[in-house]
């Protein structure tokens, strides 16, 4: 029988807070607490890198953030810099890999293997890039990657651009990588693409590629950490 695994749709959320709330979970997993959970969320306009990130690779000054209504986030990811925002889907698998398999580089290939199957679904054939992580489309790429595991437990995850506003990548070298376009969902069908029905698909992705039971978290089970 497959584990369980909590669905958790938060909306649209500040980034600074979802970390937080990340970092709440990752500990409460780590103590057996709750079972594996996917957080869906959208960030308003924000620019985040990790530790081995390139700050030179932001290409926007303070005036331009401000102008956008944009911030800039240090966080503790792997990978580069990244844009979050409206229109794009951020899913944070909080997940026991001791329950799955312990292989950081599988994992990843697993979180891209869910995003194609979903795409798949949508009308949208993508692929990988040999020595990258994420997922393309002849146009650009559609989603990127960035995790943490934290004694087997992961935080973080991927973003998928659905309908987001393609602009906002321009101030920056996306994922530290030069010359290489970004597209959304949108951009591929050149049609209007909702959210809702992509976040559906991305759950059902992840039970099938991580033989979880995706299951809608139960109301008032992570009402403390979700205030």
């Amino acid at each position: 029988m497959s584990d369980p695994c909590w669905r958790v749709d938060l909306g649209r959320r500040e980034y600074r807070h979802v970390l937080n709330l990340q970092r709440e979970l990752v500990a409460e997993r780590q103590a057996g607490r709750i079972p594996d959970l996917l957080l869906f969320v959208e960030h308003p306009p924000v620019y985040t890198i990790g530790p081995s990130g390139n700050s030179g690779h932001l290409l926007a000054d303070p005036a331009l953030l401000a102008r956008i209504g944009a911030t800039f986030v240090e966080t503790e990811r792997g990978g580069d810099i990244t844009y979050h925002g409206p229109g794009q889907i951020v899913v944070y698998p909080i997940v026991d890999l001791r329950r799955w398999r312990t292989d950081l580089r599988a994992y990843l290939r697993a979180l891209e293997e869910t995003i194609l199957i979903a795409l798949e679904g949508g009308g949208i054939t993508g692929r990988r890039e040999p020595g990258l992580t994420g997922v393309w489309h002849d146009s650009g790429k559609l989603a990127a990657i960035g995790v943490r595991v934290s004694r087997w437990v992961s935080s973080h995850g991927l973003a998928l651009n659905v309908s987001t506003n393609l602009e906002h990548f321009k101030h920056i070298v996306p994922c530290g990588i030069f010359g290489r376009a970004v597209t959304s969902m949108e951009n591929v069908l050149d049609t209007p693409v909702a959210c809702g029905p992509v976040r559906d698909a991305l759950a059902r992705a992840f039970g099938r590629t991580f033989d979880r039971e995706m299951v809608r978290a139960p109301k008032g089970s992570l009402e403390m950490s979700l205030h």
